[in-house]
């Protein structure tokens, strides 16, 4: 039995079955209220859904697409798309604010920068590049960063204003919408009118008093029989939160004080061979002196009378207090859609949009490391502290490199110099117009369009506190050879304090590096019935599309030319294009029969021919099964892949600096101790810094990325659970999923590289990994390649319950949950790499279960929803906080538990039309009970994984005012 319901949104009409509206609930996490609302009858039209090009009158899809309604996104509380997306159960570890990335993430071996401010989205834990982000069915350009020229899609560049609602397809989409489309496809549907004018403000802040949120978004249209517009012009600041201002995060590590702290000290930490004495000396100014005095005659004691005593843990420095937790975040947008009717059959449209974002990242003040122990750059580690250096209170040169090399290390911090402060500039403009129509052909309707789009994302940062380190090591060296330069001054590096205003003039520069995506697109689709068979119509979609990426990146001079205090980075320009062409067919099989209500297939593939390196084609199989007017089966198998985008083929040989523990400092057993001695590191060597240079870059020999999906799902709708006392409605859905991806275009993780270096001694690890005769690495090599695969597969549970309607209001209960059954990476060599499901690994996590329960009461005007977001536990190395109390909360020696975390929110919202044409006021609290995420040993900064987990002392509070006039 088919009950038919026609729903009204927008321009955009269509017809749904009973089921249908199930599967359709089983998508909006808000649907009952949605689809009870607007189940009114209108004129059936066909419509375009995320994951298929042919347009339909029914949403009973093949493939599972979770749909983000407006009431959804408002109920979040969160002010940006990625942030959104990134609380859904399907996704993955992504960049967001809350990571505070330039200064200690580097550069990337795939060329696209720190991504500095950026939200993305991944999904299935597959990598935010096998993610495609489209605009109403349109790519977006990629990000710039500043630092690179990236190959994912920043969210924050499509404000929330404009946004309908979002599509979110959780399956393998190449052969539909070509690269890229390998985890899943986000589809952000805007706004196409409003006959109203609206403005709606945010204010909000966590309880501890910081980290204020502001919103203003205001948005008018109108339409008449052949003009449609609509304009909205909005506004976010989101304010800083220091790392200093939460216990969690006030340390390097939490629970091992400084002891992890950096060697970089603002005193000065001074290792080297006296060398009239040959003592050797690892050797820290005392506090509070100045010009301090050195005396050779106390030998290599540490019962020290001069103004120098011994370096212990005690003397590291703690460099987290200088990080941010949240980083400041402002971006202004206008956007405009215009739509003209040329003729009853045939349309004009024109979009245009202007977002800027400004936001900062931090990091402690930049160290100096001199010397060969802690290798950096040339000028840094060929060095001489001269003895006639008006400063050196020594007496004799400090040599690192050459004959009567002496000096092994000199690190300070120049707290003088003020910490590291990234901004960023990023400006997006985009641009697209075209025209849709219909014709007839052999008594068929046939749909068609033809689309251009531009747009480019441009990008400048700007670094204050870093270095020159020509001119550090010309400050340092002779005195006759600063004199030669009228602008040097000497430079002071021994005892805190020491280093006055004209001195940071002439070393402290400001570092200026820019860059920019451009995409530009043209297609022309056409979609409709071809004929009429016996189960229905035979539908198609067809269509050719071109795009041209081109990409830049241009870092200051000083880091071109190596004179930067740290890694070198050369600029990268280059520009691909590919023309497509895909058909797409929907076969009905059986209508009315037994077992088989409806029966259909579809069959859809893309030809892709790049420039960069061939043609590709992918395809895809998928059937949609419609047992009864209460069960509906559907799967699907399909071919993706990646093509490498700019960064990954052009991107020049660039450095960054990786935090990684270097097994061969304190050698976990004989074995390591063993093969470190083969390494050339002798016994009793200790890492002075974290931080070690490597270099990476892009390679114009890569080949796409391939990849095999699977999917498998059901939709229950009971009758016995509808029209009944006790439920008006109750869905169950559950979908499995599988992708194969091979040939995966990454570099190894240098940490695990490293490792697995010194456990196998294999050249396989050991290629571009040397070291000194100190032992310290001072070349590290970590280039892109197609190296392994990923394999993943799972499950999607959702349940949706209506009660029915009563004079006490209508309850409902929304709840998604994703398992994650297997997660494998093998590296080029079949050998499995540490991430995997239930382990926290590089800042990212793979929780086996994710889940999110939303319970909603409406009462008249009244309206409160709780939402419970919970994540299983992970386990993790603890890294270089192994010996500490805190490790070794899990039988696994040398590993520490995240616990599983539940976060709670609430909601309540008030509407009335008593004024103005509208208002709804809404209060929420984030976090309402305060959770702390689960501590890190091994995450980079800041004592949390803030890609899976609120951040510390997160409870946000916030109020929503909206107006209609």
């Amino acid at each position: 039995m088919f009950k038919t319901i026609t729903i009204r949104n927008s321009f955009m009409r269509t017809t749904y079955t009973k089921l249908s509206l199930a599967i359709t609930s089983t998508l909006l996490f808000n649907a009952p209220q949605v689809l009870a609302q607007q189940a009114e009858t209108a004129n059936v039209e066909r419509i375009e859904v995320t994951g298929s090009r042919i347009k339909q009158t029914e949403l009973e899809g093949k493939s599972p697409v979770q749909i983000l309604d407006r009431d959804f996104i408002d109920r979040s509380g969160l002010s940006s798309i990625g942030d959104i997306i990134q609380n859904i159960t399907a996704s993955g570890s992504a960049l967001n604010t809350k990571f505070n990335s330039s200064g200690n993430f580097g550069f990337p071996p795939d060329g696209g920068g720190v991504g500095a401010g950026a939200t993305t989205v991944d999904l299935r834990h597959l990598g935010a590049k096998r993610v495609l982000v489209l605009v109403d069915g349109i790519r977006w350009v990629n990000e710039s960063s500043a630092s690179g020229v990236g190959g994912v899609v920043d969210l924050n560049t499509i404000p929330l204003a404009i946004v309908e609602r979002i599509e979110v397809l959780e399956d393998g989409a190449s052969s539909i919408y070509g690269s890229d489309a390998i985890a899943g496809v986000v589809n952000i549907i805007t706004r196409k009118t409003d006959d109203k004018a609206r403005f709606t403000s945010r204010v909000g802040q966590f309880t501890k008093g910081d980290g204020k949120n502001m919103d203003f978004e205001l948005s008018f249209g109108g339409s008449n029989d052949k003009h449609s517009y609509f304009i909205a012009a909005s506004y976010n600041e989101q304010e800083e939160v220091n790392a200093s201002d939460r216990s969690r995060s006030s340390v390097p590590v939490p629970g091992t004080g400084v002891a992890l702290g950096s060697s970089a000290i603002p005193a000065g930490r001074f290792l080297f061979t006296d060398p009239n004495t040959g003592a050797n000396l690892d050797l820290v100014p005392n506090a509070g002196i100045s010009n301090p005095q050195y005396d050779p005659a106390l030998g290599a004691s540490c019962n020290r009378t001069d103004d120098f005593h011994c370096f212990t843990n005690d003397d590291r420095f703690n460099f987290a207090t200088y990080n941010l937790l949240q980083t400041p975040n402002k971006r202004m947008s206008l956007y405009t859609q215009q739509t003209y009717q040329l003729a009853d059959d045939t349309s004009w449209y024109l979009r245009a949009l202007y977002n800027q974002r400004n936001s900062v990242n931090q990091a402690a003040p930049e160290p100096f490391f001199i010397g060969t122990a802690a290798p950096t750059n040339f000028w840094a580690d060929n060095i001489t502290i001269a003895a006639d250096n008006p400063y050196n209170p020594f007496g004799f040169d400090l040599i690192s490199t050459g004959p009567g090399a002496n000096l092994a290390l000199a690190g300070r911090r120049p707290l003088e110099g003020g910490p590291r402060r990234f901004e960023q500039k990023v400006d997006t403009f985009y641009i697209a117009t075209g025209m849709e129509g219909q014709f007839t052909a052999s008594g068929q309707p046939i749909y068609w369009d033809i689309n251009a789009a531009y747009s480019t994302n441009r990008a400048r940062q700007d670094n204050y506190g870093s270095y020159n380190a020509r001119r550090l090591s010309t400050a340092l060296g002779p005195l006759a050879t600063c004199q030669a330069d009228p602008n040097c001054v000497p430079l002071d590096i021994f005892g805190e304090g020491s280093i006055t205003a004209a001195m940071l003039n002439y070393i402290q520069p400001i570092v200026r590096d820019s860059s920019e995506n451009k995409l530009s697109l043209y297609s022309v689709n056409l979609t409709g019935d071809i004929i009429e068979l016996p189960a229905g119509p035979l539908s198609f979609a067809s269509g050719w599309e071109f795009r041209k990426y081109t990409g830049e990146y241009n870092p200051d001079g000083l880091t071109v030319s190596g004179e930067y205090n740290g890694v070198v980075s050369l600029p990268t320009s280059g520009s691909l294009d590919v023309n497509e062409l895909y058909l797409e067919l929907s076969v009905p099989l059986l209508r009315d029969a037994a077992l088989a209500e409806q029966l259909d297939l579809s069959l859809a593939t893309r030809y892709s021919d790049y420039s960069t390196f061939g043609s590709e084609t992918t395809s895809k199989v998928g059937i949609r099964w419609l047992l009864s007017d209460e069960m509906l089966l559907r799967g699907s198998w399909s071919e993706g892949f990646r093509a490498p985008n700019i960064g990954e083929l052009f991107g020049s040989a660039s450095g960054f600096d990786a935090v990684i523990a270097d097994p061969c400092s304190n050698p976990a057993n004989n074995t390591i101790t063993a093969n470190c001695s083969t390494l050339g590191v002798p016994v009793g060597y200790q890492q002075p810094n974290p931080q070690i240079g490597v270099i990476t870059g892009g390679n114009r020999n890569l080949e796409p990325e391939t990849s095999t999906s699977y999917n498998l799902g059901a939709v229950y709708s009971p009758q016995f659970a509808a029209q009944q006392s006790w439920s008006e409605r109750l869905d169950i859905g559950v979908s499995w999923y599988q992708h194969e991806l091979k040939g995966a275009i990454q570099a190894l993780d240098a940490q695990t590289q490293l490792n697995l270096c010194v456990q196998t001694l294999s050249n396989t690890f050991c290629n571009g990994i040397s070291r000194n005769n100190l032992g310290a690495i001072n070349s590290f090599n970590n280039v892109l390649t197609n190296i392994g695969q990923i394999e993943t597969s799972g499950f999607d549970f959702d349940i949706n319950w209506l009660l029915p309607a009563a004079e006490h209001g209508q309850f409902s209960v929304n709840w998604r949950t994703t398992y994650v059954e297997d997660y494998k990476v093998l590296d080029a060599n079949g050998v499995r790499q540490p991430k995997t499901v239930g382990i926290e690994v590089n800042n990212s996590g793979i929780p086996e279960w994710s889940s999110n329960l939303a319970a909603n009461y409406n009462f008249e005007a009244w309206r409160v929803s709780w939402t419970m977001r919970y994540t299983s536990e992970l386990i993790e190395e603890c890294g270089g906080a192994a010996s500490f109390a805190i490790c070794g909360n899990t039988p696994l020696v040398g590993s520490n538990k995240l616990g599983s975390t539940t976060f709670h929110d609430v909601q309540l919202s008030w509407t009335t039309d008593a004024m103005f044409s509208g208002l709804q006021l809404s209060l929420g609290i984030n976090n309402v009970f305060g959770k702390e995420p689960p501590v890190c040993l091994s995450c980079s900064l800041n004592g949390y994984d803030p890609s899976t987990y609120d951040m510390p002392g997160s409870r946000f509070w916030y109020l929503r005012a909206s107006i209609t006039l």
